[in-house]
């Protein structure tokens, strides 16, 4: 992609991370995945994550603005996280990554699908972001987003798909975030690179804090609810392939 201008790259990238949420729907309402499958996905998902924040953006945003920038985003990310969850949660959002159909019918449509968005584009940011260090996207971030994406659309379709939700309804919701993700990433290349190195640091680390408050109030509680005892494992596992590409394969 070398000809292509690095502002559609990003939004090319991001719209690839996104569409796992699609692929992780569609297996969702038309597979019966059983519930324990599904939860071990969403844990092996979650150690994906873990790994990339912990090595690919934290490390980074310490390199680039210090503790002070990386501590302050990151606490800030988490801060602006929980509570934009907690009044979504109050609307009908709280499960709309459950699988088992606790997603009530009488939840606010709007609000999960802004609970989703929120969910999502954080991850997407970094994708724009990680096209700042040289002109190449991250691709332990895309990948790492990608594998997480596709049990955030598997679990939480499946759990729609119980609750009552039309078909429309759940892929209107997962094709619009797609297309919200490719725009953030976009977004996260075209407006930071303005910015000075403190600045793209702090950001980094707000979507890292945001990124681990979302696995603690969603993920995570997915994954235990039918996993139990072995949800540590699989998390580990997930970690482990997170660090094996960030170390083995590059950035």
């Amino acid at each position: 992609m070398d000809g292509i201008a690095l502002w559609a790259q990003a939004g090319f990238w991001g719209f690839v991370a996104g569409a796992a949420l699609l692929l992780g729907a569609a297996v969702g309402y038309w597979v019966a995945v059983p519930q324990r499958v599904i939860a071990g996905i969403m844990a092996f998902g979650s150690g994906v994550l873990i790994s990339a924040l912990s090595f690919d953006l934290m490390d980074e945003a310490f390199r680039q603005g210090g503790f002070n920038a990386t501590a302050i985003g990151f606490l800030g990310g988490a801060v602006v996280y929980t509570a934009a969850n907690r009044l979504l949660a109050a609307h009908g959002a709280r499960h709309r990554k459950r699988s088992s159909g606790r997603q009530s019918t009488e939840g606010s449509g709007t609000a999960l699908a802004l609970g989703a968005l929120m969910d999502g584009i954080p991850e997407s940011i970094v994708i724009g972001l990680s096209l700042l260090k040289g002109g190449a996207v991250s691709t332990v971030a895309v990948a790492a987003v990608f594998l997480s994406n596709i049990p955030e659309g598997l679990s939480s379709a499946a759990g729609m798909k119980r609750a009552g939700r039309s078909v429309q309804y759940i892929f209107a919701i997962w094709g619009g975030i797609a297309l919200a993700s490719s725009a953030a990433a976009l977004v996260g290349y075209s407006v930071f690179q303005r910015f000075s190195a403190e600045v793209v640091a702090a950001t980094t680390a707000v979507a890292a804090g945001a990124i681990l408050a979302m696995l603690v109030d969603t993920m995570i509680p997915e994954a235990f609810e039918e996993t139990h005892d072995y949800a540590g494992l699989i998390t580990v596992g997930g970690f482990l392939a997170a660090f094996a590409l960030s170390k083995l394969g590059g950035a």
